[in-house]
């Protein structure tokens, strides 16, 4: 059982941080698309 929680430790910080950067980058990317399509009209 200590090994799980450490390993739980371990990797799930970096995870977290992963999803939480790529939900922001996505927000942005989604903002960048909608300027460009109005832009391009």
């Amino acid at each position: 059982m200590e090994e799980w929680m450490r390993l739980i430790q371990e990797v799930g910080f970096p995870i977290f941080v992963s999803f939480y950067l790529m939900h922001r980058v996505e927000t942005k990317l989604e903002a960048i698309h909608e300027a460009l399509i109005a832009i391009r009209l």
